[in-house]
């Protein structure tokens, strides 16, 4: 018995056996994450900035996502909590002399290097290519590998000597769990910030609401002291006979 054709099915073809479950190329999602731009998809073009949860943007992508927020966009959840241009932080990346990328072949074409990664710590020489963790901070946008934020452990940043605490430490492409610590941070710095804010503005308003009865108490003083004055001028003379009966 065969099929049509004369041909004899074999016993895989017949039997069907569970799915294979199709498997993330991690080569792949590593290559897009440090490579591409999170918000338009393009390659990562200097200047490239980082958000308070460490993913990668160019400037120009974020610029343009903030002035026209009205069309909406399918990649603008990836930026939604970028409110300002503040809420970015300019990277300082350290440039991997081995990567050959946007250089011509022999034909005049220009090509991008992926296989190897166009930054590296400038401290242990690690490549920023996903698989070591790295990080940067937020108060001067120097980058390096966590290796060496713990191997070389101080209080004062590795590249340009900028003192930095454990809040400006930002996890470049970071785990899930990396993701939801960052955004703990975040909400309670903005909320911080937002408090800190509010006592200059109550202030103001109390001194201005202070200064309001001060001005209708002058106001009321320079209206009473005509009419004491007045009263005892135009007192009528039947009232000093009354006084002076007694007396006569």
């Amino acid at each position: 018995m065969g099929c049509d054709g004369g041909t004899i099915p074999k016993r895989h073809e017949l039997v069907k056996g569970p799915k294979k479950v199709e498997k993330v190329d991690k080569d792949a999602e590593l290559v897009a994450q440090w490579n591409y731009c999170t918000l338009s998809q393009e390659i990562l073009r200097r200047p490239i900035v980082a958000c308070e949860l460490g993913r990668l943007y160019n400037k120009d992508a974020v610029i343009e996502f903030l002035l026209d927020k009205s069309a909406e966009k399918a990649l603008g959840k990836a930026a939604s909590h970028i409110k300002s241009i503040k809420n970015v932080t300019e990277l300082k990346l350290s440039d991997n002399p081995a990567w050959e990328g946007d250089k011509g072949n022999t034909k005049g074409d220009k090509h991008d290097d992926l296989q190897r990664a166009r930054f590296i710590c400038p401290v242990v020489g690690l490549e920023m290519n996903g698989r070591h963790r790295f990080c940067f901070l937020r108060c001067c946008g120097c980058v390096f590998s966590e290796r060496a934020l713990k191997e070389i452990k101080a209080e004062v940043c590795h590249t340009c000597g900028a003192a930095f605490q454990e809040d400006d430490v930002i996890v470049l492409n970071g785990t899930k769990e990396d993701v939801d610590v960052l955004k703990a941070r975040m909400e309670e710095r903005r909320l911080r910030a937002k408090l800190e804010k509010k006592p200059q503005g109550h202030q103001k308003l109390r001194q201005g609401s202070l200064k309001k009865p001060a001005l209708i108490l002058e106001r009321k003083k320079t209206t009473w002291l005509p009419k004491a004055q007045v009263g005892p001028v135009v007192a009528t003379g039947s009232c000093f006979e009354k006084a002076g009966n007694p007396g006569g």
